[in-house]
């Protein structure tokens, strides 16, 4: 991951939903613009308890 990125699972989490929110139309579309590996982000979150939702385009 990013050093950029909050190291802790639950502000990752809410970092990660913002942009979702605000700026990216998918996940996939996050981790290219700000070159990230989706599979070590999904990975983390899941640690945390939390699954991408593609629908919703969020993490829950």
């Amino acid at each position: 991951m990013k050093s950029a990125l909050p190291s802790d699972p639950f502000m990752l989490l809410s970092y990660v939903n913002t942009k979702l929110r605000d700026d990216y139309p998918s996940l996939d579309a996050l981790c290219d613009d700000m070159q990230l590996d989706r599979d070590q982000l999904e990975e983390t979150l899941a640690e945390a308890g939390f699954t991408y939702n593609p629908k919703n385009n969020k993490f829950w």
